[in-house]
């Protein structure tokens, strides 16, 4: 029986075994790894760059930004590699570094989600504290706070999964190393710990949630209220997409956890993997620069800037 000792890689799941399909998602995640790294270059350039953009919404969104590429630069590279040199293979420290880096880069951005929901509800309900409650120090504090937070969880988790003796074999039903996916491979009762962790982990995502949720009830009886429809206007456009990014990362995350083993497939599980991992890091750009004039601005001067550097 193989432990963990004697594994020394583990072997993927494939999309496809078709040459000429594997090739072509290739080019589809290489099309999706290019634009999620533009839109996030972007949008850190841009915060980095403009001066007007130093404030502590655009600040968090910088480290959001980051985060996506992070997330993403941690999953797809790996499968691209696989997908076109035909192969499953992960070596078992590759697979730790992935668990270790999704794990940690995931749990930090829903931390500064989180973040940005007491940003903005401080910003919309409470104007006249906003420059005391968020000045420099307390963003510098918190995003501190979710950048440690993610880390040590991640540390707690990796170490926990990968110091389980293993003897169901290799082969990981994923496109990428994921938590569950290890656990489904462990012969022993220890792995109860490992899902115990999970469990509480889950809860403070959902309490997470609740805290969103609590705060855009606040925020949107205020905007309501608001007499100016500019004012109104000004309110929707920050809060609209960031609402959008939390309900699409939550609700496939959470789909991805806790769906029912009835509805389990190898099909369906890659699809809503692939919701969750991949496609918020690549439309996030969208979502946030789509109703934001500021940020736009800024965008377009960083392509003029660009334009006339190189005539």
């Amino acid at each position: 029986m193989p432990n963990s000792s004697s594994v020394s890689e583990f072997l993927l799941l494939a999309f496809t075994d078709k040459r000429e399909l594997q090739l072509l998602h290739f080019g589809l995640f290489l099309g999706i790894y290019l634009a999620a790294l533009l839109g996030n270059g972007l949008i850190v350039t841009a915060v980095a760059c403009d001066h007007r953009l130093h404030t502590p919404m655009y600040f968090f969104l910088l480290n959001l930004a980051l985060l996506d590429l992070g997330c993403i630069s941690t999953t797809l590279p790996k499968a691209m590699a696989n997908s076109l040199w035909n192969t499953r293979a992960i070596s078992y420290q590759g697979c730790a570094a992935q668990v270790f880096l999704f794990f940690s880069l995931a749990g930090t951005e829903f931390s500064f989600l989180t973040i940005m929901s007491y940003d903005r509800y401080v910003a919309i309900c409470k104007p006249l504290h906003y420059g005391s409650l968020l000045g420099s120090r307390a963003c510098a504090q918190m995003a501190a706070a979710a950048w440690g937070s993610g880390f040590l969880s991640a540390v707690l988790h990796t170490a926990t999964t990968f110091s389980l003796p293993l003897c169901q074999g290799n082969a990981v039903d994923q496109f990428f190393c994921e938590i569950p996916q290890i656990l489904k491979l462990s012969c022993s009762d220890a792995y109860l710990r490992e899902v115990g962790a999970l469990v509480f982990t889950l809860l403070l995502v959902f309490l997470c949630f609740v805290y969103i949720v609590v705060s855009y009830v606040q925020i949107f009886r205020v905007v309501l209220r608001m007499p100016s429809e500019q004012g109104r206007h000004k309110a929707f456009s920050t809060c609209l997409p960031h609402l959008a990014v939390v309900s699409m990362t939550v609700s496939t995350g959470l789909f991805a956890y806790l769906k029912p083993p009835s509805i389990t497939s190898q099909s369906l599980d890659l699809v809503v993997s692939f919701l969750y991992s991949v496609v918020p890091p690549a439309v996030n750009p969208v979502i946030y620069s789509m109703r934001n004039q500021e940020l736009k601005y800024a965008v377009r001067k960083i392509f003029l800037y660009k334009l006339l550097h190189h005539q």
